[in-house]
């Protein structure tokens, strides 16, 4: 494997992240788009961070810090790359942002249906919460 390049994304990278996520990360939400990304990029620049191997993108993680909570969205390698250091190497990335910021905990959303992902969190050092249910509610038709 050649270098890995771990760095945040600009606004220039927004339309490779969003094809990329269509490959690469199972589920999608309501800010899955453009509008939604862009927002995330101009509001904290550097909570959408990327891997990138031979110039091409293979990971991608959100680390988004409120000043209060740590949360992970979106980690996601693309599949021809995984079991080669790059989700860990992304989740390092956001770990560090976090503690930079003062932040305590990170705490990711993992579909229950991702059998694959919830090894890779638990192999990361993650631990489920099942007393814990995420309520959601659309603020937009």
């Amino acid at each position: 494997m050649t270098e890995l390049r771990i760095r945040a994304a600009g606004p220039e990278d927004l339309d490779t992240v969003l094809d990329f996520w269509k490959t690469a990360a199972e589920g999608t939400s309501i800010s899955d788009d453009r509008d939604g990304v862009e927002r995330l990029v101009a509001r904290d620049p550097e909570a959408l961070i990327l891997a990138e191997l031979d110039g091409e993108l293979a990971g991608t993680v959100i680390a988004g810090f409120d000043g209060w909570r740590c949360h992970l969205y979106r980690l996601a390698v693309h599949p021809g790359r995984r079991r080669q250091g790059i989700g860990s190497a992304l989740l390092a990335a956001a770990e560090k942002r976090f503690v930079r910021l003062g932040g305590r905990r990170g705490d990711a959303m993992v579909l229950v249906r991702n059998e694959t992902a919830q090894h890779a969190w638990r192999a990361a050092g993650y631990a489920a919460e099942e007393h814990w249910r995420r309520w959601v509610k659309p603020l937009t038709d």
